[in-house]
């Protein structure tokens, strides 16, 4: 049963992913008339489903009852000023990232961005040695400089792009690029500067996300 809810997690990640970008990618470039809509308001939409989510959970884990929701709230967030201000740093990485993958998104084909945004394994690989003092093993290398490789190779031209010039120019191609790799680097940062601060406290992961949300409204909108 644990085995089969691996793969089933697994299978639900990597169909969530891949429709993820593929959905943002013909979003921002669907051909119509009219104004495009704004990434901001997707990303300030995206937190606020995010936070409902969070606040539904903890609802949930305090057998649904708004009292008890209320007092976890104000224990947890308001009266620990401290422990919700550490999230302020991770919080505000998070919204620039989100922004900047609309931007790659806007500027690069889907397949370039969803390979060269695999480099945040290695900026996650990265940070986790120098923050949290992990030990990679010779095969975790190996895997991460095999990961270099094929998005080096990803991002090497070819006669094919001389086709697609027409859709995107150089200039758009560099400010995707560009976008992605600082995403990159975000993500891996933020990620392990929150596993950092789960492991070094006893609050749940719920309520860590709506102390995370609640600082990244406002820079948001």
């Amino acid at each position: 049963m644990s085995a089969n809810l691996k793969y089933l997690s697994l299978g639900i990640l990597v169909f969530q992913t891949t429709s993820l970008v593929l959905t943002m990618r013909y979003s921002r470039t669907l051909k119509e008339e009219g104004p495009r809509y704004l990434s901001s308001t997707a990303v300030v939409i995206a937190e606020l489903l995010k936070i409902m989510a969070c606040i539904l959970l903890v609802y949930k884990d305090n057998k649904c009852s708004l009292r008890a929701l209320n007092r976890v709230l104000h224990d947890e967030i308001l009266n620990k000023p401290m422990e919700t201000l550490k999230l302020a740093i991770p919080s505000g990485i998070y919204t620039l990232q989100n922004n900047l993958l609309y931007v790659a998104l806007s500027n690069l084909d889907a397949a370039t961005y969803q390979v060269t945004y695999q480099l945040k394994i290695l900026t996650t690989a990265l940070f986790s040695v120098s923050m949290l003092s992990k030990k990679l093993g010779v095969y975790q290398w190996l895997s991460l400089l095999i990961l270099m490789t094929g998005v080096a190779f990803v991002q090497w031209p070819s006669d094919s792009q001389e086709l697609d010039s027409k859709e995107l120019s150089a200039g758009s191609q560099f400010v995707g690029l560009m976008a992605v790799l600082t995403a990159c680097f975000s993500s891996g940062f933020a990620g392990v500067y929150f596993e950092k601060i789960l492991k070094e406290t006893k609050q749940s992961v719920w309520i860590r996300n709506i102390q995370l949300v609640s600082f990244s409204l406002e820079p948001s909108l």
